[in-house]
């Protein structure tokens, strides 16, 4: 089993196929957001090493701390955002007109599809408890050049988990598919986002699905993968990311004190992906198109509701050339 650091680096990435179980130990790194949101950000996905899992491309916890949210619209296209609250409330707006508070347990999908722009804000003027994670699920060609959309689900479902010792665990579809519970939420490409919750002193196993790849991701509590041939265990601490590679039948998670933690997986996803800003692209010419239509004011990201001229401005591009990044497994 490795360990390694993220390093900071452009988000320019693609995937290459894996060719068996992995064992890879990854670590978060610190990302603060100053003005933006006001708050510091801790980013588990893409990293150097591992730039997707499936069709997930990125995976950010803000919080958990007390903070005032203000994210002015902004543009994405190529993906579909999934915000999943821990603690405290955030209302988004977007330019297909949704004007919802985004709470614990409620799932908010949005679909940039060609283009889409939304804003994020908390909830009151003052510092509020906050704590959410918020993922991203590249789109395949079939879908990335189609209309935006947003959706939201209550009632997600939920399934318990096989014991191995001590109690049954239970896990919450988010999106996509886990052990026969299939989340309501409209996905393009195989996939499955779980939050996975242990009671203390127990053992559970986790079925999979043999042709996918999976990572399991920390978040609160002490959280022990048994994935390693030898059988020694692998502690993660909170937003380490355990790639476990492809053909698996299961995986076995345990913990003393009781703990949470979030199941990645998917189909490998075929594309390569040029990943640059709010941007999921193939190509450097594509995120430069989409920049340049942000900063003109193009129709193609629409007006996000209720808003008047406020706006995240595009970074400069960078002085190289945007090319895919491959996995280093």
């Amino acid at each position: 089993m490795t360990r390694y650091d993220v390093e900071a680096t452009s988000w320019d990435l693609a995937s290459d196929a894996c060719d068996g179980p992995r064992e890879l130990l990854l670590a978060p790194r610190e990302v603060p957001l100053g003005g933006v949101r006001a708050m510091a950000v801790h980013r588990t996905l893409p990293q150097r090493e591992l730039p997707t899992v499936g069709a997930w491309c990125f995976f950010d916890r803000f919080g958990p701390q007390d903070a005032v949210m203000r994210v002015e619209p902004h543009p994405h296209i190529g993906l579909q955002t999934v915000t999943w609250p821990l603690v405290g409330e955030v209302r988004h707006r977007d330019s297909v007109g949704s004007d919802v508070t985004i709470s614990r347990g409620v799932l908010n999908i949005m679909t940039s599809g060609h283009g889409i722009s939304h804003s994020e804000y908390s909830i009151g003027d003052g510092p509020v408890p906050l704590d959410a994670l918020q993922l991203w699920i590249a789109l395949p060609d079939s879908r990335r050049h189609g209309a935006p959309d947003f959706e939201r689900h209550e009632g997600l479902p939920s399934v318990a988990l096989p014991v191995v010792t001590g109690e049954p665990a239970t896990a919450t579809v988010v999106i996509g598919e886990l052990s026969g519970a299939v989340s309501p939420a409209t996905v393009h490409t195989p996939i499955v986002g779980a939050e996975v919750r242990i009671p203390p002193r127990s053992r559970v196993r986790v079925p999979l699905h043999r042709e996918w790849e999976y990572a399991i991701a920390a978040v609160d509590g002490d959280v022990v993968a048994h994935a390693g041939r030898s059988g020694e265990p692998t502690a993660l601490a909170p937003l380490d990311l355990l790639y476990l590679g492809i053909a698996r039948d299961a995986v076995e998670v345990s913990s003393e004190e009781g703990a949470m933690f979030f199941l990645l997986g998917g189909e490998p996803f075929e594309d390569d992906l040029v990943m640059w800003w709010n941007f999921v692209g193939r190509d450097h010419a594509e995120i430069v198109t989409a920049r340049e239509e942000w900063e003109t004011g193009s129709g193609r990201f629409g007006h996000v509701v209720t808003h008047g001229d406020e706006r995240i401005p595009a970074p400069p591009m960078p002085q190289v050339r945007l090319t895919p990044r491959r996995r280093r497994l």
